[in-house]
């Protein structure tokens, strides 16, 4: 009797520990899902409450960034960014009287608002606040000049830096005009080209309910959250016109280096690039897994000195991006002979060896725990950028990603063209 008493008390326990877990689960279920609603006029709205939160957070993406700036007029969505909110008393404003912060970052797929304030009425402000900007921005002539000028203040300052000569560069070198190998910022030459009829035509055509999510996330009512959206954002207008959702491929570039004068004495750069995936690639994951033994293995096979100045960039675009290995150093630590870096064989043998199991699982453990990092909201925004499956399988990917794929696109990268580029001062 004994026996069956405590057996009773074991059954009991462990289903009361199963229920827990499966509320447990259930509420965490129910917190990564968003309410989703669609406005009439196309915009996608999404809302995550929680009640523990101090402040309410709103991303706003639009679907079109820095890849359909005309060609000869770069820059024309940074400065259609930037006259979203055209100076600094807006930041201002939410730092001092919504107790949040404000963000606009451009990208070449998306344009995105990062915005948040204090729990409480102020996010309602917030909300109209960040209406008004996308629906009704004041695009003329004055705003335009003082953006331009701004603008082309920050290219003097990059233009001076030798890593962004060399990024740029390498860009240009591997993908021509294509749109990932031209300047998110435009150049001199570009932004000067630029005037407020630009930016109507990009608003016109980009800055539409129809192009944009908008996400909600922290102390807020939903319901309330729900009706302030359709009442601020419900006028936003569709956009008229057709947007191009492709591009022409870059040819094959060339593989002979390319040497570029540093705007810094004694300040050199090195970049090796070739052709990434897509975001949306099923190939994704075992590039950057891919990516990561490269950056592993060329630290290690570095002199000490330098191995922090050595890395491996994985840029997935909505198009295919490209994989962008760079090296920095004093202008006479790069080069041939002598105990200097040999880059070129260096990149060689990194890519000749084959991947290791262990190398794998190492690589694999890094990338997955960084991209698990990522904002829950980040996926759900992607899903509409980059059209993916689902958010789910989009987290999910470094769980399915097997050895034998990251192999096989070790293989590709192989046979891959690979241009080179060396930002140095030229020998006296």
């Amino acid at each position: 009797m004994k026996n069956l008493n405590l057996f009773k008390k074991v059954v009991f326990v462990a289903v009361a520990i199963v229920g827990v877990a499966l509320v447990t689960s259930s509420e965490s279920f129910a917190q990564s899902a968003p309410k989703q609603e669609k406005l009439l006029n196309g915009l996608k709205v999404l809302l995550w409450s929680d009640s523990k939160a101090d402040k309410v957070t709103v991303r706003l993406r639009i679907h079109s960034g820095a890849a359909f700036d005309p060609q000869g007029k770069e820059g024309a969505m940074q400065l259609l960014a930037d006259n979203i909110f055209p100076n600094e008393a807006a930041r201002e404003f939410f730092a001092e009287d919504l107790g949040g912060s404000l963000e606009i970052v451009t990208g070449y797929d998306y344009i995105q608002i990062n915005a948040s304030s204090k729990a409480g009425d102020e996010y309602l402000t917030m909300l109209e606040t960040l209406s008004t900007a996308v629906a009704n921005p004041t695009i003329d002539k004055e705003t335009t000049g003082k953006l331009k000028t701004a603008l082309l203040a920050k290219l003097k300052i990059l233009e001076a830096d030798p890593v962004y000569v060399a990024d740029r560069a390498a860009a240009s070198r591997l993908l021509g005009t294509f749109p990932y190998g031209r300047p998110i910022l435009g150049t001199p030459a570009s932004v000067q080209k630029l005037d407020f009829a630009d930016l109507i035509d990009a608003r016109q055509r980009f800055l539409a309910a129809d192009n944009a999510t908008i996400t909600i996330t922290g102390n807020f009512d939903r319901a309330q959250g729900y009706k302030a959206i359709r009442r601020y954002f419900g006028s936003w207008l569709k956009s008229d016109k057709r947007v191009p959702s492709s591009f022409t491929q870059p040819e094959i570039p060339p593989t002979a280096l390319l040497t570029v004068a540093s705007p810094k004495p004694d300040v050199a750069a090195l970049r090796f690039a070739m052709r990434g995936v897509a975001r949306k690639s099923k190939d994704l994951a075992a590039s950057m897994v891919f990516s990561n033994i490269l950056e592993t293995r060329l630290r290690a096979r570095v002199p000490a000195a330098h191995s922090s100045d050595v890395f491996v960039r994985n840029e997935a675009h909505f198009q295919p991006g490209s994989i962008v290995i760079g090296f920095a150093a004093g202008k006479n630590e790069i080069g041939s002979g002598n105990g200097k870096i040999e880059a070129n064989d260096l990149i060689s043998k990194a890519l000749v060896d084959a991947v290791t199991e262990a190398e794998f699982q190492a690589a694999r453990s890094v990338v997955s725990t960084e991209w698990a990092k990522r904002d829950l909201e980040q996926f759900w925004l992607d899903l509409d950028t980059y059209k993916l499956t689902s958010v789910d399988a989009d987290r999910s990917i470094f769980d399915k990603v097997s050895f034998d794929e990251v192999r096989s696109y070790a293989e590709k990268a192989r046979t891959s063209p690979i241009v080179s580029v060396l930002v140095n001062t030229p020998a006296n």
